[in-house]
């Protein structure tokens, strides 16, 4: 039995796992018997040399890799780590949630045009991909933007260092770029991969960047590196696709994220083509895809009904599971903050069927569950718009911990209904797979 370590480099802090294999068992994972972790730092933009401290104190805090056979690194997707020629980060990273690069994405939609890059890519950029970074990087800081001679996401520059490569006298190997590595789910992620090809669209690249630079070999499922000390690598993966190995997660499934937004994705054979950006067409990492949607309102309306109310989210779902279904008539509009599916920036909330006999505290607590499940059931018929199969869901997240939203989901969202036992399901994920290329 050996041991394998799983990390998940999230924006917010750096999870790190090790588990047992499991013994006759092909890439599965038994008890995990040490745990560890490391705060990040806030913001939009950040020097990845912060992510490297939290990464080697949460290994520390887990007991170190002294006995750790293989290992893999999950984590946030789309960030734009810039390396020049000696290996060094140029600036720090603009994060997913960094919006600065909404008016770049614009623009290569209108030079390529969304059916174009749908078909290309998958994706319709957004501010959120890489290729728009990297477009605002050449419009507003040219100078940095030739410095770059090698392109890396959080993930892939962890793994790097990890590995022991980095620039010259701060690493074991030195500033080897061409020893980034990387997944076809964080790929897919980017806005310059073609997932028909399996390989990069390099004259994409250079529309964002403006001229081409050195991109991380894309590793298949079950292929490996070693690190320094001669441990097999896993490829890592996207948090979604890595979540869904940690949920083992399969064709027919969608995973139901339910945090302060909202994220619905599924398992799917096919790959899908969404001109309208509301799916993205992203690939996972056993071989499949991951079509997602993202929805901005979904736990945090629970919180503002619950502090309308003045009660917690224990009393808020006892008063919803008090009420009947369709709460006499009363029915909240969930687009607090506007909603990005169906797309709608400047959305408010609302709430109608308001009448004597409807408006009651009860009444409400179930309006704010269902009309928050509603909004998550958006995206699950923008997926099935798609053909993607959908026969089973599974809710994670600290919304999913409600009672009432365990008990109001399958009437709403038409599904049978899944509630996984809260976990780190990334690093879990992450830890699958190290598992996976540990067993050949």
């Amino acid at each position: 039995m050996a041991l394998v370590m799983g990390v998940d480099t999230s924006t917010q802090s750096c999870k790190v796992v090790i588990a047992e294999t499991a013994p006759g068992t092909e890439a599965a994972i038994g008890a995990v018997v040490r745990q560890g972790r490391a705060q990040h730092p806030d913001g939009t933009a950040v020097d990845p040399a912060a992510w490297w401290t939290a990464l080697q104190e949460a290994i520390a805090d887990a007991g170190g890799l002294a006995d750790v056979e293989a290992w893999s690194i999950g984590g946030q997707q789309h960030g734009m780590v810039v390396l020049d020629a000696d290996g060094r980060v140029i600036r720090d990273a603009l994060l997913w949630n960094d919006t600065r690069s909404a008016g770049a994405a614009a623009t290569l939609r209108e030079e390529f045009g969304a059916d174009e890059l749908a078909e290309r890519t998958g994706l319709v950029p957004v501010a959120s991909f890489t290729i728009t970074k990297l477009r605002w990087l050449r419009d507003a800081e040219p100078d940095n933007a030739a410095c770059v001679a090698a392109i890396a996401l959080p993930h892939d520059w962890l793994t790097w260092r990890l590995r022991g490569f980095g620039p010259e006298g701060e690493s074991e190997r030195g500033p080897v770029l061409e020893e980034l590595v990387t997944d076809r789910s964080d790929a897919s992620g980017t806005g310059y991969w073609d997932p028909r090809a399996g390989g990069y669209d390099r004259d994409l690249l250079a529309a964002a960047l403006g001229h081409d630079a050195i991109l991380p070999r894309v590793l298949g499922p079950q292929e490996w590196v070693e690190d320094a000390a001669g441990r097999r690598v896993g490829p890592g993966a996207g948090d979604n696709a890595g979540a869904a190995l940690g949920l083992q997660a399969g064709p027919g499934d969608v995973v139901i994220s339910i945090g302060t937004s909202g994220t619905v994705f599924a398992v799917s054979e096919q790959r899908t083509i969404d001109p309208t950006g509301t799916v993205a067409g992203f690939a996972d990492a056993s071989g499949r895809f991951l079509p997602l949607v993202a929805t901005l309102n979904a736990a945090r309306v629970l919180d503002a009904i619950g502090r309308l109310l003045a009660v917690d989210h224990a009393e808020l779902s006892r008063l919803a599971l008090a009420a009947a279904p369709g709460a006499a008539g009363l029915a909240l509009v969930p687009y607090f903050e506007g909603e990005r599916t169906p797309n709608l920036p400047d959305a408010t909330a609302s709430l109608t069927g308001m009448t004597l006999a409807s408006t009651t505290r009860e009444n409400l607590a179930r309006a704010a569950v269902e009309g928050m499940l509603s909004g998550l059931s958006a995206g699950l018929e923008a997926l099935r718009g798609l053909g993607v199969p959908l026969e089973r869901a599974l809710l994670v997240g600290g919304g999913a911990q409600s009672e009432a939203v365990r008990t109001i989901a399958p009437q709403v969202l038409g599904l049978p209904v899944e509630v996984p036992e809260p976990g780190e399901y990334v690093a879990l994920g992450a830890a699958r797979q190290a598992a996976r290329v540990l067993a050949g």
